[in-house]
């Protein structure tokens, strides 16, 4: 097959990852392609491919450039990745007769809207979700076609992980370490995690702990701020965007996602793989139907941060539990998330909507 992705990010993050993973397994038996945007996202990528504009949903020279690099490399399949990807790619995918396969990893309130109506009924051959809640969403919000969704989950490249953990020894910052990694927005919650973990901090019982969050984006200062207005800046280390970012997960002990919105967190499920315990808010999407709370991680509350203080003490307190639940969090990530899974499953899926799915 022929496959092109198409991603108009302006920077890296859990899609993209994503989208790499996912390109470097389809190469062993396909023709891959990426467009993209910005070279933060096209510098990591070795297959061949076009950087365009996706200056708007009707950008005429992305839409020209694209017909004349798909009609060039005989492209049969688009995988859009962002909503002004989903209306590009559908507009080029009927214009030369190509699959187009909307990829959405978040849960998403989706309006039913003439819109949205627009381009997942009419403009999609078929959507890959990664959590059964994202799906869920979908049906609710009017996509009418449930047999064009398809559950895939995220593939893991355990080993590669592992490897790259390795490369970097980092003393560990404290004796008892939180980790979180993600683009820091509203809608990820770190303000939640430094509220609660402040909490936890200051109680007496607690020595010489701390939260390691790594990544970046338009809210670090004001979480710093918010840090030092709770005195535990000498608690927390910002570590900014880490090109590799596994060292510093394997010092910690314990991973902490509490997006306010999520799919299933590939940050989280790299975590698990170097032997973290596992907290995460009921929105962690996806990694709810693996999750078994007190067998193999903890779910609290969205919003509860005396819930994930009292969480995080009990984890501080309990050394034997914190590798008993990375121990079991690990296995589940290493059966259900492997790329090997994830390939054939997108394989599988392509075929039954080659199959199935005709155009005038």
């Amino acid at each position: 097959m022929n496959i092109l992705f198409l991603n108009s990010a302006r920077a890296w993050g859990g899609t993209e990852k994503w989208i790499r993973l996912a390109v470097t397994a389809l190469s062993r038996e396909n023709n891959v392609f990426l467009a993209y945007r910005h070279n933060v996202v096209g510098h990591r990528f070795s297959v061949p491919k076009i950087r365009l504009p996706f200056h708007h949903e009707a950008d005429i020279e992305t839409i020209v450039k694209l017909i004349t690099f798909i009609q060039k490399h005989n492209v049969e399949i688009l995988i859009p990745s962002k909503r002004k990807d989903y209306v590009i790619a559908g507009f080029v995918g009927k214009a030369c007769k190509c699959l187009n396969i909307l990829r959405l990893g978040i849960v998403r309130d989706l309006k039913n809207s003439p819109v949205q109506s627009f381009i997942f009924n009419r403009l999609a051959d078929g959507v890959i979700v990664n959590a059964e809640p994202i799906k869920k969403k979908l049906l609710e919000s009017g996509f009418r076609k449930p047999e064009k969704i398809r559950v895939i989950y995220n593939g893991i490249d355990h080993e590669e992980i592992i490897e790259l953990a390795r490369k970097q020894i980092i003393k560990p910052p404290f004796d008892f370490t939180v980790s979180a990694m993600g683009e820091l927005s509203p809608r990820k919650g770190f303000d939640m995690l430094i509220r609660s973990f402040a909490r936890f901090a200051h109680n007496p019982a607690v020595h010489n702990t701390g939260l390691v969050i790594i990544g970046q984006g338009t809210l670090q200062e004001e979480l710093q701020k918010l840090a030092g207005s709770l005195d535990i800046e000498r608690h927390i280390i910002f570590t900014g965007f880490l090109e590799n970012p596994y060292p510093y997960l394997a010092t910690s002990q314990v991973f902490a996602m509490t997006s306010m919105n999520e799919g299933i967190s590939n940050a989280l499920l790299e975590a698990a793989i170097l032997d973290n315990a596992i907290i995460t808010t009921a929105s962690g999407g996806g990694i709810t139907s693996v999750l078994r709370n007190g067998e193999n991680g903890f779910l609290v509350n969205d919003g509860d941060e005396k819930q994930l203080a009292s969480v995080l003490l009990n984890l501080y307190t309990k050394p034997d539990l914190v590798k008993h639940l990375a121990a079991n969090i690990s296995a589940s990530v290493k059966d259900m998330f492997s790329l090997e899974q994830m390939t054939g499953a997108i394989t599988a899926f392509f075929q039954d909507l080659q199959k199935t799915t005709s155009h005038p």
